[in-house]
């Protein structure tokens, strides 16, 4: 419940952001400057920033995805760290998939890269870096497409992956 100025106040918010009054993205950037207070906003706003993200990106970010705004200061840390300094993608790469952020770091991100490294480092993919589908896609997905395939020339994946998921449990 809230009052109906401080409703109207954040859905002016939301449309000065850019959001379409008349799509559902709206109401989702609502939920958030509601549960976000503006100095907490803020404060994730120069953790962004930290990390490269211009006003411009930040703003891109959270209408591709207002939870990014939602992470907290410690796991928006250590995502982007990650992806920058261990994937080696470029900080505004991240900006334009803002859904990493909230994806779990423990059982989805590292258990995914470990796998890439091990076909990596067996010449098995080629790419330079994990790509964001690997980490996107489903759990079935994955398991296809990254680990069963390649269970003849790496068989040791299934238990790497399952190792990595106990460990985040």
């Amino acid at each position: 419940m809230m009052r109906s100025n401080e409703f109207r106040q954040i859905v002016e918010d939301g449309e000065k952001m850019g959001f379409d009054p008349s799509k559902g993205s709206l109401l989702r950037a609502i939920h958030v400057l509601r549960a976000v207070s503006k100095s907490t906003w803020e404060k994730k706003v120069e953790v962004y920033k930290k990390w490269g993200w211009t006003k411009d990106e930040i703003l891109v970010a959270f209408k591709l995805y207002p939870d990014c705004m939602r992470a907290s200061e410690d796991k928006i840390n250590r995502v982007m760290d990650f992806a920058i300094n261990q994937i080696g993608w470029e900080s505004s790469v991240i900006a334009r998939r803002p859904v990493l952020i909230s994806l779990s770091f423990e059982k989805r991100i590292l258990p995914r890269f470990a796998i890439y490294q091990v076909l990596s480092s067996k010449g098995i993919i080629k790419a330079k870096g994990i790509s964001w589908t690997a980490l996107s896609t489903s759990e079935k997905l994955f398991l296809e497409k990254f680990v069963i395939r390649y269970r003849e020339e790496a068989p040791e994946l299934l238990k790497l992956y399952k190792e990595k998921l106990e460990l985040a449990m």
